[in-house]
């Protein structure tokens, strides 16, 4: 495979959580071309959160590049750079579900969108659940907490029902996991 080589990276926004950028790229054929590239600054975690009864918590909550609402596995952006994905995770569980996970495992890490972006996010596994109060939502936030069956996600995640990548590939980790243990 021959070298395509970045020139020139020009922000173009800079953002809360997002910084937006042109590259400026040397392709192999010797053509210069433009390109968008987004950089998440922060990085993610997410969590599956399943109860003891084997249901999954689920958020459902409105996602204005989709205009529609989502049914997504609990997530945020971490607190700082250097902040640990897990304690990121224990958060956003306990922020928008009330509950608490007695283990945390990581299941994977992935790229959300690696055409034009570098957000990473670390996928957790949540069990021996307990509630510890109310939600704590940020004032712009409304998110409806759902249990679902296994099952009944992999199925939405294949009927497009569910698109959402993180979600996706949390779902799926956990159904292999438990396929091959």
């Amino acid at each position: 495979m021959r070298e395509v080589k970045r020139i020139k990276r020009d922000l173009i926004h800079s953002g809360a959580i997002l910084d937006i950028y042109e590259d400026t790229m040397l392709l192999p054929n010797g053509k210069e071309e433009k390109w968008d590239f987004v950089s998440h600054r922060m990085g993610a975690a997410c969590v599956l959160a399943v109860k003891p009864n084997g249901k999954i918590l689920m958020v459902r909550q409105y996602r204005s590049a989709l205009d529609r609402e989502t049914l997504e596995v609990p997530a945020g952006k971490r607190d700082s750079v250097n902040e640990d994905t897990s304690i990121c995770a224990s958060r956003e569980l306990e922020e928008e579900t009330g509950y608490r996970a007695g283990k945390l495992e990581r299941l994977l890490s992935l790229k959300s969108t690696v055409a034009f972006c570098d957000e990473l996010i670390d996928v957790y596994l949540a069990t021996e659940l307990e509630k510890i109060g109310e939600q704590h939502l940020d004032e712009s936030e409304e998110i409806d907490i759902e249990e679902w069956d296994l099952n009944d996600l992999v199925e939405m995640c294949y009927a497009g029902t569910i698109q959402d990548s993180k979600t996706v590939a949390a779902i799926m980790a956990y159904a292999l996991r438990l396929n091959t243990k």
